[in-house]
This record gives structure tokens, sequence and C-alpha cells, in this order.
């Protein structure tokens, strides 16, 4: 088969000179009203006392806790016994104690571990 040959491409026509737009001055940007700052109110259910079961009294203590306080807690003994895995620290090693808790999980990321925990409020 043979190709037919393009024609040869005409010469380039020089760019017609544009002058740039000429913009609009700035405007001053309109602020809102200033409202009164409303304190947040913190979510009653996250407030709620809630009672451990057995196996997680054994990391955060027996007494009734908020969600919020049952978190901070799990986290401090996860910090105090290094339990943080040191490649990722977003997961965290179970000892003993822990591994009870996570369902016999071995590692657990800290986004599964807030709804394992969960399963032991009441």
């Amino acid at each position: 088969m043979a190709t037919a040959k393009k024609p040869a491409v005409a010469a380039k026509k020089p760019a017609a000179t544009k002058a740039a737009p000429v913009k609009a001055a700035a405007k001053p940007a309109v602020k809102k009203a200033d409202a009164p700052k409303v304190a947040r109110k913190p979510n009653a259910a996250f407030m709620k006392a809630l009672t451990p079961s057995a196996v997680l009294a054994a990391v955060v203590g027996a007494t009734p806790l908020p969600r919020t306080e049952v978190t901070k807690k799990v986290w401090e003994y996860i910090k105090k016994h290094k339990l943080q895995n040191p490649e990722n620290k977003r997961n965290i090693l179970a000892d003993e104690k822990l591994k009870a808790v996570f369902g016999g999980k071995k590692e657990v990321s800290m986004f599964e571990m807030t709804k394992l925990i969960s399963d032991h409020l009441k």
C-alpha cells in the first residue's frame, strides 16, 4: 500500500499581539456582621457515664466513665506499656489484657480499637 504524502505545512503566521485586558480594581471584601461566638455544647451521648465490662475494667477501672474518658484511659495504657507498632503508630499491638478487649486480635488499628471498646461499654 502506498501512502499519500501530506501537503507541506503552510508557514506560521506571526501571532497578533493583544494588549492584556485591564482588570477592575479589587473591591474590599464585605465582612459578615460580627456575631457573638456561642460556646460549643458537648454531645450528651458522649458525656453519659457507661459501665465498662469486667475485661475492659482491667484496663480502665471499674467506675462508670464517659466514652471519651474510656478512650483516653486506653490510650494512656497503650502509651505507658509502649504497645504502638513502631513502624506504623496507628496500629496497636495488644498485650494479654488488651487482647481480651480486642476479641483475641494481636494487632488492631486505632479506628478499629474504638469500635471494639464500645462493645464493652453498657
